[in-house]
This record gives structure tokens, C-alpha cells and sequence, in this order.
């Protein structure tokens, strides 16, 4: 492994963070409505549990998956069960005032980790990046900085992103038009929920 797989790696990853999915409206979210640490927070939980799947992706567990096939079902069915419930929620609330929660980076932390656990779909896709960018012989020290490779690049990008939203007119912003972006992002969820359960 040289630095130009890294290089290739990290920017395949960038493209990945930027297209829409769950991990990135629920950091936008938290972002937005709750200020930089809550922000920060929550890419630290996306970017944990997102290296988590590259290093079971590293240790082959895509071929579990190939053969236990109902563990890998049961985890989709899981996830978008867990999707829809953060849609429904954010339905629901969208005409509340938003709430102070004392310390919201927590919440933000374990939630940014459950959005992302809720997709195994991550694992499959890491697996055939990593097929695709480094060689076969990867020692475990190799493996290894690859995976603290991905969680840097989630911890500045998603630190970079919530300082971005979390100004106060983007803050003014949100709060003004709070119902419909809720319920908007509740839609995509929701959306992004059922087509979990649905694809194979």
C-alpha cells in the first residue's frame, strides 16, 4: 500500500459524504438546530460507526454476510425500522418549538451512531471500494490506518460542516421555516427507510 491508495480512498469516501442519504441530513439537522458541538457530535457518531464498517469490511465481513444471508436481512430491517422512527418522530414534531436539551451533543453522538448502524449497506460498499483502491496483502497495521484513516476524514469533514450550519442565520433560517423542513427531511427518511426494506 503507497499513499496514492489513500489518496483514491479518501477521495472515493469524500463522493460518498456528499451525496444525499440519511448521514448527511441527519448532520445537517443537528447542525442547523442545535449548533456547532451538537453538530461535531453527531459526525463523531456517523464517523465512528462508519470506520467501524470499513475495519468489517478489512476482516471480511461481507462474507458473513454472503453466507448468513439472514443477518444481514435482519440487520436492513432493523435499520430502516429505525429510519422510519426518526421519520415519524421529526412528522410529528415539525410544528414544536425546538426543544434545549441540557446537553444535546449526546444525544447527537448516539444518534449520529445509530443512523449510521442502521445501514449495513455500508459494509457491502466499503468492502467493494476497498477491493477496488488497495491490494490484497494488507497487513493488520495497514488495515488498521486505513480504518483511522476514514474516522479523520469524517471527524474534519463533518466538524467542517457543522460550522458551516451552525451560524446564527442559518440557525434563523431553519427556526423560520422549521415545519416544512422537518417534515421534508421526515419524507426523505422515510423514503430512504423504505427503500432499505425493499432492495436486496
Amino acid at each position: 500500500m503507497d499513499p496514492a491508495h489513500l489518496i483514491a480512498f479518501n477521495l472515493t469516501l469524500l463522493a460518498a459524504m456528499a451525496a444525499p442519504g440519511p448521514a448527511l441530513l441527519y448532520a445537517l439537522r443537528m447542525s442547523v438546530a442545535h449548533g456547532f458541538t451538537a453538530g461535531a457530535a453527531t459526525g463523531a457518531g456517523l464517523g465512528l460507526v462508519a470506520a467501524a464498517w470499513t475495519g468489517a469490511a478489512l476482516l471480511g465481513l461481507e462474507a458473513v454476510f454472503t453466507l448468513f444471508p439472514w443477518a444481514f436481512a435482519a440487520l436492513k430491517v432493523g435499520g430502516a425500522i429505525y429510519l422510519l422512527y426518526i421519520a415519524v418522530g421529526l412528522w410529528r414534531d415539525a410544528r414544536r418549538p425546538l426543544g434545549d436539551s441540557p446537553h444535546p451533543e449526546r444525544r447527537a453522538f448516539w444518534g449520529g451512531a445509530a443512523v449510521n448502524a442502521a445501514n449495513p449497506k455500508a459494509v457491502l460498499f466499503a468492502a467493494s471500494v476497498l477491493i477496488v483502491i488497495f491490494p490484497p496483502d494488507l497487513t493488520l497495521a495497514q488495515k488498521g490506518l486505513i480504518v483511522g484513516n476514514h474516522l479523520v476524514v469524517e471527524l474534519i469533514v463533518y466538524a467542517l460542516f457543522a460550522a458551516a450550519l451552525s451560524t446564527s442565520a442559518a440557525r434563523n433560517g431553519y427556526l423560520a421555516a422549521k415545519p416544512h423542513l422537518d417534515r421534508l427531511a421526515a419524507a426523505v427518511l422515510g423514503a430512504l427507510g423504505l427503500k432499505l426494506i425493499l432492495s436486496r
